[in-house]
């Protein structure tokens, strides 16, 4: 397949495109800062990548960009992006959730011979917060078990969990309840694992016309107050 896929929902953009050469499938990808320069860097980065590939964005089969949940500017970045270049080029586009693509990251790169694994995708949602989601991975799919939670490290559920996958566990890890014996594996969002994602999610009718696609917002407070901030700094300890 011709897809192109990106995502700016962490503190790096990822981008990946894939198209066929000579019968077999070819990647090519970019990984660069993200946060407040996502929006200058996106676009130049995707179009680098897509003349690499030798690929015109009319000739995709889809786009598919990272929908959230994450960060506030960065899920807006892209969804606007995504929908600029759907409707240039009259290409559908596939949101895909981030913390999906962090338990495809985590089980290609830890356990890529597994044939069954529930996995715990986790990712930083500041103002000392998490997102978090379990997967089921079998028969080669994944199935989301329940819904995206955002929560303090310390109310994350591993009951029947195999492994722990995202970016939390340098700030975090200590704070999980029972992650100890779990494996903690340390994974993003990137475009590839939404490459691998793709093919599934399209044949289950998961693309939209690009004025159908939204991100997904779990928080709709994206910052705290003065008030707030100075509560929290009073209630650190000093040493």
């Amino acid at each position: 397949m011709k897809l192109l896929a990106f995502d700016s929902s962490t503190e790096l953009i990822s981008i990946a495109v894939t198209r066929s050469v000579d019968g077999a499938a070819r990647v090519w990808q970019h990984t660069g800062a993200g946060g407040a320069q996502a929006s200058s860097a996106l676009i130049p980065a995707i179009e680098t990548l897509m003349a690499e590939a030798d690929l015109a964005f009319e000739e995709l089969e889809a786009i598919a960009f990272g929908r959230g949940p994450g960060s506030f500017t960065g899920l807006r970045t892209a969804c606007a992006v995504a929908q600029g270049l759907g409707f240039g080029a009259g290409v559908p586009l596939l949101p895909v959730d981030t913390l999906l693509a962090v338990a495809e990251e985590a089980r290609a790169q830890q356990a890529p011979q597994a044939t069954r694994l529930r996995v715990l995708a986790l990712l930083d949602a500041r103002m000392d917060e998490l997102y978090c989601a379990p997967y089921d991975y079998a028969g080669g799919r994944w199935q989301q078990v329940s819904d995206v939670q955002l929560c303090k490290p310390e109310q994350v559920k591993v009951r029947d969990i195999e492994a722990l996958a995202g970016n939390v566990f340098a700030e975090y890890g200590e704070r999980l309840p029972g992650a100890t014996p779990l494996p903690c594996w340390q994974a993003l969002p990137t475009a590839v694992a939404m490459l691998r994602l793709a093919p599934a999610l399209l044949a289950a009718g998961n693309a939209v016309a690009a004025e159908l696609a939204l991100p997904l917002y779990i928080r709709d407070k994206v910052a705290q107050t003065t008030e707030e901030r100075a509560a929290a700094k009073a209630r650190t300890p000093r040493t």
